[in-house]
């Protein structure tokens, strides 16, 4: 993810963020007028999930209306409900290969994983698949584009920012996945 400096130049005075806590620990969300910028997987503290947002709360604003129903979504997710996060996403500031990496990432059914090498085929670019998962390691909005479903060819789960732990416990989140509410 590019540089908070870089997001508070372009939109100054315009960024928006909430801070939640779910069953698995405390969430952040940030947005810009053009749409979700980043969220965070849980962290044991409201305070680690506003720096792993990579906000200075003065170059930001506290808006958890704006954010409600993602975070009740989160809050689903991750108490192990079934839900899709179709939110509008602001990926303005990455790479063209980011960005169709990252919606092709999006479209990955609930539950189901795939491999870096089929998202590069997908991509129509079959032999980055290491290139992918650099791609996938810079995700700014894990969970909303779940990049944890993506594995080695070889059924290992490869890596994930957040930890192979946390990878792990999401996919069997997402496989023993009760119905919406």
């Amino acid at each position: 993810m590019p540089t908070m400096k870089k997001f508070t130049e372009y939109y100054f005075g315009q960024l928006k963020y909430a801070i939640s806590n779910t069953n698995m620990g405390w969430v952040g969300t940030l947005a810009s007028p053009r749409g979700l910028l980043a969220t965070t997987l849980p962290h044991h503290s409201a305070e680690g999930a506003c720096q792993l947002l990579g906000i200075d709360v003065n170059q930001a604003t506290l808006s958890p209306d704006l954010f409600t129903d993602l975070i009740e979504r989160l809050k689903a997710y991750f108490s192990g409900h079934q839900v899709t996060f179709p939110d509008r996403l602001d990926l303005s500031w990455a790479t063209t290969f980011q960005r169709r990496v990252w919606e092709r990432t999006r479209l990955i059914p609930y539950g189901e994983t795939r491999s870096y090498h089929w998202i590069a085929k997908q991509i129509k670019k079959p032999r980055a698949a290491r290139a992918v998962g650099q791609a996938l390691g810079r995700n700014p909005l894990p969970v909303v584009v779940p990049c944890h479903r993506v594995i080695a060819s070889d059924g290992t789960p490869g890596g994930f920012t957040g930890g192979l732990e946390m990878k792990q416990h999401l996919l069997w989140l997402e496989a023993s996945a009760r119905p919406p509410e």
